[in-house]
Formats: C-alpha cells, structure tokens, sequence
C-alpha cells in the first residue's frame, strides 16, 4: 500500500474521535522529536480491560516506513476498532 494512503486512512480513523472500545492507540517514540524510531501500538478491548502492546522500530522514521504504516492499519482493521488515538508528538525513548 502507498504510505500517503496508509497515513491518509489512519489519520481518518484519527479524526472521528473516540466511539468507544475497541480501542487503538498509537504513539511514536524517538530521540529527537523530529525522528519516530519506534512506534507503540495499544489495543484494548473494553473498558477496564489490560492493554495489548506491540512495538515497531527502524532506523528510520516509523511515520515514514510504508510496511510499518501499513500493518499500523491492518492492526486497526482487524481489531474492528471503534476508536483511534494517536499521540501527535514524538515522545523520547
């Protein structure tokens, strides 16, 4: 998939706000703000439920990774997500 698309269709998910559960939320980790190495995707079923957590990395910048951003989206498809949440801001490792 083109990673403008890929980024397209997340950041729409993005935009509706929070529907309820299941939830997805993103958020971006690097050492320097303008460079995400990492990516924390959180899953949660329910409310109350524990968190489910898988992790990206890469030398390069995840936000710009086209396979990265890819499975980001099959993640949020096939947990049927109601909602999804990203952290706009790189946060430090």
């Amino acid at each position: 998939m083109n990673i403008e698309k890929a980024k397209k269709r997340i950041a729409k998910q993005v935009g509706k706000g929070f529907k309820g559960y299941p939830l997805v939320s993103i958020e971006y980790f690097g050492e320097k703000p303008e460079l995400a190495t990492e990516v924390v995707i959180q899953f949660v079923p329910e409310e109350g439920a524990e968190p489910q957590c898988q992790k990206f990395s890469s030398k390069q910048d995840v936000r710009e990774d086209e396979r990265i951003q890819t499975v980001i989206l099959k993640i949020i498809e096939r947990a049927c997500a109601n909602s999804v949440t990203e952290i706009a801001v790189v946060s430090r490792l």
